[in-house]
């Protein structure tokens, strides 16, 4: 609603003499400082914890395979949420309001997208890297290797940042839905809206490689289950290359369990959102803004969680993180170093 029809002393504006300015929720000092240092530490691990990922798997050559590519990619798409997104995302849920100019908030939610949607790509190809190497763990090196990993991270980054830009600088997005986009046009305010079609369009992009990962996991876990029953089977055979075969199918199969978290809590945390963005497309958006801010954070604080399932699950992380905290990697070549324990 416009400001000129309004005469009331206890509204607040986003930009007070401006007469198209949004309303601006008031909130208390304390609730606001609150806020402000919540998001900010959830921001600050963002960032520092993927930074971390990303320094352990770059300096250290043990740690060049194919699946830690896939892995650095990943962490690289959270660190850029945290650094470019989420401190934008954060003055806005605060203070309610938008004061960074209507060019940026379309640029900013492109970001936003691409790079959720980037994450989620990321994890399905660590599931297709997973289900290979558990089903043919001595052919595995032959069939995925860093040319094939670096594809894949290629496919994730240009499909992300092509369609969700092109769908957005077009107008795209919100064809055929001018009237609603006019009324809640005002100063001070941040909404991209999606009509049906492109509603339906980003569900699916999340939903088809949701799935395709259950399917994996369950196909991965499956495989798994027998490939123990097997060793069981065959455990007086003594034979040096089935023992070889053995740890490397151990070894495959642990690697599946421990990268299956980080896809799991992708599920968790992401889930609420995307089902909340398409139920209020269909209910012609009458879902309250607090409700999307609650579940868009709960989505965000993914980003931040990944790093902590690294360091809780991953040997490796820990043994890298202390080496990278101490300093040792700068007068000391610690990059040889072995990080996984026999």
């Amino acid at each position: 609603m416009n400001s000129t029809f309004v005469d009331n002393e206890d509204l607040q504006y986003c930009f007070e003499n401006m007469n198209e300015s949004c309303y601006k929720t008031p909130l208390s000092s304390g609730l606001r400082v609150s806020l402000y240092i919540v998001l900010g530490l959830l921001v600050i691990f963002t960032v520092g914890g993927n930074l971390m990922v990303v320094v352990s798997i770059v300096y250290f050559k043990q740690l060049h395979s194919p699946t830690h590519f896939l892995i650095a990619s990943l962490a690289c798409a959270d660190f850029g949420l945290g650094l470019t997104v989420l401190p934008f995302s954060t003055v806005r849920s605060v203070e309610t309001c938008w004061y960074f100019g209507e060019i940026f908030c379309r640029f900013h939610y492109c970001l936003d997208v691409s790079l959720c949607q980037a994450s989620i790509f990321h994890l399905c190809f660590i599931s297709v890297d997973r289900y290979v190497a558990v089903n043919n763990p001595l052919i595995y090196p032959i069939k995925f290797t860093v040319p094939v990993s670096g594809m894949f991270i290629a496919v994730a980054w240009i499909f992300s940042l092509v369609i969700s830009f092109s769908v957005v600088f077009t107008g795209s997005n919100d064809k055929e839905m001018q009237e609603l986009v006019n009324g809640l046009s005002c100063a001070g305010s941040c909404q991209i809206i999606l009509n049906k079609m492109w509603v339906v369009v980003s569900s699916l992009l999340y939903f088809i490689p949701f799935f395709a990962m259950i399917m994996l996991y369950g196909r991965i876990f499956a495989v798994a289950k027998q490939q123990v029953r097997m060793i069981e089977m065959m455990s007086n055979n003594t034979q040096s290359s089935n023992n070889y075969s053995d740890r490397v199918g151990r070894r495959e199969r642990k690697a599946a369990k421990t990268l299956g978290i980080p896809v799991i809590a992708f599920l968790v945390f992401w889930s609420p959102y995307l089902i909340i963005v398409t139920i209020d497309a269909f209910l012609n958006f009458i879902i309250p803004p607090l409700i999307f801010d609650i579940a868009i954070w709960f989505a965000y604080s993914n980003s931040a969680i990944n790093p902590l399932i690294y360091s809780v699950f991953y040997p490796w992380f820990r043994k890298a993180m202390k080496v990278i905290v101490s300093c040792k990697i700068f007068h000391l070549d610690c990059s040889t170093m072995s990080l996984f324990s026999e």
